[in-house]
């Protein structure tokens, strides 16, 4: 996630301006009206999916898997045929911690050349202020709809830290921050104030909702000044019913037609379909996630034959007895809405 040459313009979502000055005041929320002339209207939607990273079969040492950017390319080609809001690169499920920034560039450059008008989000992770601004500034040269980015990992600053370091990187940044809040990685709890706090920053946008607590996605896609994505994929549905705009979720690399479908019948208000859907994937969505994630994930694309099952050490292959009960649940949903209806793999 280093500096890089300047791409065509994607259609990004939000506004690409860098913007001086900030609220911390939340004392009231502020109408859609008051939301969009502030340039604020919830600005994510829809199903986004936190692409993996494909690695090149045959290194003896996993961790030296140089990068397969010709399936990277694949993959992006892939996903845009199915329907999705746009993609999320060098995240979670992206390894991005096994990349280094020369690697991060060069997923940047193959994923913005071929992902054409799908908007595409970079993750930021960091808890160095200079090295992390310093990637920051880099990616203000890219055509980004946005940059993900969790608090600090490891150190666990307070609630003020939290927002000063939040507001650095709003103020900072040419594309809009979506707020990654995942205190079981991070260490680091953002709370309900301190997320209304941070809504405020007219360069704060979004947030992708890992953190638990259904009071606080409540307030936040009540308060209506973030676009509220579901994380956890279990959590879909109840966030979408309850007003959230959309999600980030591993889970959409496998039939993601389905999930786009399970998000548009909740927008037409078709809450029966919206059930089938989400009841239908959710043996597939445990599977995905009873071992390490990306690694189930990596599997089934294998399988698909989109990519190499090459995790870099210290993640590891999903299991031969999981991959291949992942390859019957997918084949029962199949069987219930046709593989050709999904659109993708």
């Amino acid at each position: 996630m280093q500096d890089t040459p300047s791409h065509t313009s994607h259609a990004a979502t939000g506004s690409a301006s860098n913007p001086a000055s900030h609220s911390a005041s939340h004392s009231a929320s502020p109408s859609m009206a008051q939301l969009a002339s502030r340039g604020q209207t919830p600005a994510y939607r829809g199903i986004w999916v936190p692409l993996v990273t494909p690695f090149l079969p045959g290194s003896t040492n996993t961790s030296d898997a140089p990068v397969d950017h010709a399936a990277l390319r694949r993959l992006v080609a892939h996903y845009r045929r199915s329907g999705i809001a746009g993609l999320v690169i060098c995240g979670t499920t992206g390894e991005a911690a096994a990349l280094d920034d020369a690697e991060q560039l060069a997923v940047f450059d193959t994923v913005l050349a071929e992902a054409g008008d799908l908007p595409v989000i970079a993750g930021l992770a960091g808890n160095h202020m200079g090295h992390t601004l310093a990637r920051l500034d880099a990616f203000n040269a890219l055509p980004l709809a946005g940059v993900l980015t969790p608090a600090p990992y490891y150190i666990r600053p307070s609630q003020a830290g939290l927002i000063d370091w939040f507001h650095t990187l709003a103020d900072r940044s040419r594309a809009p921050l979506v707020l990654y809040d995942i205190p079981y990685r991070t260490g680091s709890t953002l709370t309900l104030d301190t997320l209304l706090t941070l809504a405020g920053h007219s360069n704060i946008r979004g947030i992708k909702d890992c953190g638990g607590n259904a009071t606080t996605t409540q307030t936040l896609i009540a308060d209506g000044r973030l676009s509220v994505l579901a994380g956890e994929d279990h959590q879909l549905l109840s966030t979408l019913t309850m007003g959230g705009h959309g999600a980030i979720i591993a889970s959409s690399h496998c039939r993601p037609a389905h999930f786009v479908a399970l998000y548009r019948a909740v927008q037409a208000q078709q809450l029966d379909v919206a059930r089938v859907l989400f009841h239908a994937l959710m043996p597939v969505v445990r599977l995905l996630f009873a071992e390490a994630n990306p690694g189930p994930v990596k599997a089934w694309l294998a399988r698909e034959g989109l990519l190499a099952d090459v995790l870099r050490a210290p993640m590891t292959s999903a299991s031969p007895a999981l991959a291949q009960q992942l390859v019957d649940a997918i084949a029962a949903v199949d069987v219930q809405f046709g593989a050709s209806a999904a659109n993708a793999a």
